[in-house]
C-alpha cells in the first residue's frame, strides 16, 4: 500500500511539473475599470479605433489561454493593434468589479469580451466559448470577430 501511495504522489509530481507556470495576464483587482474605461475612450477618440474589454481573471485558465494565444499571433495582434484600444477587467473573489460590470450584459463565463466603439457605446458582447478550439483558440474565429466588429474606415 506505501508503495502505490509513493507511485501516485510521484506521477501527481510528475504531473505538476510539466504544466507551464501561468504568468501574469493584467488582470489587477486593485485597478479602476471604470477609470480605465474613460481612459480607452479619449484615446479611441483620437485615434478612431473602437474598445475591446477582456473581463477575466489571473485565476482563469482561459484567460491565460487567450492572452498567449493573442500575443502569440502577429495578425490577431496587428488587428488588434491597428482598431482597438484593449483593456483589462478584473473579475475575481477579491473584486468581482460588479458596479462597472453591472452596465453590459450578463457575463456566462470568462474570459469574456465587450466590444464598444470610441464613445464607449456597447456594440457587441462575445462569449470567448464560440472562439475555441480544442484547448485553445481559433484563429479563423477571432480574425473574423476582430475584423466584424472593428471601426469603419474613413475614405
Amino acid at each position: 500500500m506505501r508503495y502505490i501511495v509513493t507511485c501516485l504522489i510521484l506521477f501527481a509530481m510528475l504531473i505538476m511539473a510539466q504544466e507551464k507556470p501561468m504568468g501574469k495576464v493584467g488582470f489587477d483587482p486593485q485597478k479602476d475599470p471604470q477609470k480605465d474605461l474613460n481612459t480607452a475612450i479619449v484615446e479611441a477618440q483620437k485615434s478612431g479605433k473602437n474598445i475591446i474589454i477582456d473581463v477575466g481573471g489571473e485565476w482563469c485558465i482561459w484567460c491565460h489561454r487567450l492572452h498567449e494565444f493573442i500575443e502569440s499571433t502577429e495578425t490577431i495582434k496587428k488587428l488588434i493593434a491597428d482598431n482597438y484600444v484593449f483593456f483589462y477587467v478584473n473579475y475575481s473573489k477579491e473584486n468581482k468589479n460588479e458596479k462597472f460590470l453591472s452596465q453590459f450584459p450578463k457575463v456566462d463565463g470568462y474570459p469574456h469580451l465587450f466590444v464598444l466603439d470610441a464613445k464607449g457605446k456597447l456594440l457587441h458582447s462575445q462569449n470567448t466559448g464560440l472562439l475555441e478550439k480544442d484547448k485553445g483558440y481559433d484563429g479563423d474565429k477571432i480574425i473574423e470577430f476582430l475584423k466584424k466588429w472593428a471601426p469603419a474606415k474613413k475614405k
